[in-house]
């Protein structure tokens, strides 16, 4: 009965730091997808203020932008 309950124990410390070790895991990846997240907002604005700042020359990159991928998606 001791042994059964011995590795009893054992098996739910096992358990225990798997659901520990995943929580930490689960914790970082929410972080992690927050931090892209507000890069993703950072990036936006700043593309926002470049097109304010800058309208000619952001349509002269767009138009160009869009030649070069109508080249290489024609497979020409």
């Amino acid at each position: 009965m001791e042994t059964i309950d011995t590795v009893s124990h054992s098996a739910h410390e096992a358990v225990d730091k798997i659901a520990n070790a995943t929580n930490k895991a689960a914790e970082a990846l929410g972080e992690k997808g927050e931090q892209w997240k507000n890069a993703e907002q950072r990036l936006a604005e700043n593309c926002r203020t470049y097109i304010r700042d800058n309208p000619v020359t952001s349509l002269g990159i767009a138009v160009a932008a869009g030649f070069l991928l109508s080249r290489l998606l024609s497979g020409r």
